[in-house]
């Protein structure tokens, strides 16, 4: 295999907190291993239309505290032909990148293994995504960060709940997956948490409602995953409406406000390692890898598993959150 000499980064797909962590890590590192860095902007649009710059430490100063991502993100349409990667390819030879580094969800990494086998190109990947939906790691970049965040706006909407003895259906982020949902219940002391993951076994509402909201609590907190599985919270507040009119039911819908914000210590030191490990793999022949963290310790996932391989919430955790909303 060729000598690396140059390696390519890019963030790509929604921005989670601790994206601008990571480039740091992987520039420094690369660096460090006396290896050229080119930032790669607005992901892998980026790539085509050719925003690609050189990085040198500086580049990465005072950006481990910031939300988003400082080389930006786009979806790319270009990306998912063949014709628009071909070109994408031409770009990154023009500019003698040897390895790239992609920082991203699922779509990115599955768009990454796509172009690393038709081209026969070393990449890894960094699993930044607030909805911890990539198997193979305990954690992804930006997911504790988004917990903290939803948290916080739950910890808001129960004094206003308290006051008004209502019921509130908070809806947060996670399109298949319910990690959000399910831990920031337990977080913020919801009653319940309806997921992707369970609805179809059971009617989750008709089973909240009559098992629980007993009238000895002045109010009840609901988080709701954005699934089209679960409907949503406007769709279940719809349906407390007609079948259960006695509730005084209110929606909130926590939207972006999820993805923002300063990287929480955690999120920080795990885009740090993961940046680091990336080199070290890149270093170390290591490709189509997904880099993630098990048991506290750096692993190595193959991208196939890491996108196509479901990864499960702990069904202990639901049991948790039942019997600590009675």
């Amino acid at each position: 295999m060729a000598e690396i000499k140059t390696i390519g980064i890019l963030t790509s797909g929604g921005d989670a907190p601790g994206m601008n962590a990571a480039i740091r890590a992987v520039t420094r590192s690369a660096i460090f291993n006396g290896l050229k860095v080119k930032g790669i902007y607005r992901g892998y649009k980026g790539l085509i239309t050719d925003e690609i710059v050189d990085f040198r430490t500086q580049n990465v100063s005072n950006i481990i505290q910031m939300g988003g991502t400082i080389l930006k993100t786009a979806r790319c349409k270009e990306f998912t032909t063949p014709e628009g990667r071909q070109l994408a390819y031409e770009v990154m030879r023009r500019h003698e990148i040897d390895a790239l580094v992609v920082i991203g969800g699922d779509g990115s990494l599955t768009g990454a293994r796509i172009f690393a086998n038709e081209f026969n190109f070393p990449i890894v990947g960094l699993p930044g995504t607030i909805d911890n939906d990539l198997f193979g790691t305990d954690s992804t970049i930006g997911y504790d960060t988004a917990l903290n965040t939803i948290m916080e706006c739950v910890d808001k909407i129960r004094d206003t709940a308290t006051s008004h003895e209502r019921l509130f259906f908070i809806e947060v982020m996670g399109r298949d997956a319910g990690f959000l949902a399910l831990n920031g219940a337990i977080a913020s002391g919801a009653e319940a948490a309806i997921i992707p993951e369970i609805s179809t076994q059971v009617d989750q509402l008709a089973e909240l409602i009559e098992n629980g909201f007993r009238k000895s609590k002045n109010s009840s907190i609901v988080l709701v995953a954005e699934s089209p599985v679960t409907g949503g919270a406007m769709a279940l507040a719809e349906r407390v409406k007609n079948e259960y009119p006695s509730y005084d039911v209110r929606v909130s819908i926590l939207g972006h406000l999820q993805r923002g914000g300063s990287p929480t210590a955690y999120d920080r030191i795990l885009a740090s390692r993961m940046g680091a490990a990336a080199i070290d793999a890149i270093m170390d022949d290591q490709r189509n890898v997904m880099i993630g963290v098990r048991n506290d310790e750096i692993v190595y996932v193959p991208f196939t598993r890491a996108i196509k391989e479901e990864k499960h919430v702990n069904p202990r955790l639901l049991d948790t959150l039942r019997r600590l909303s009675i």
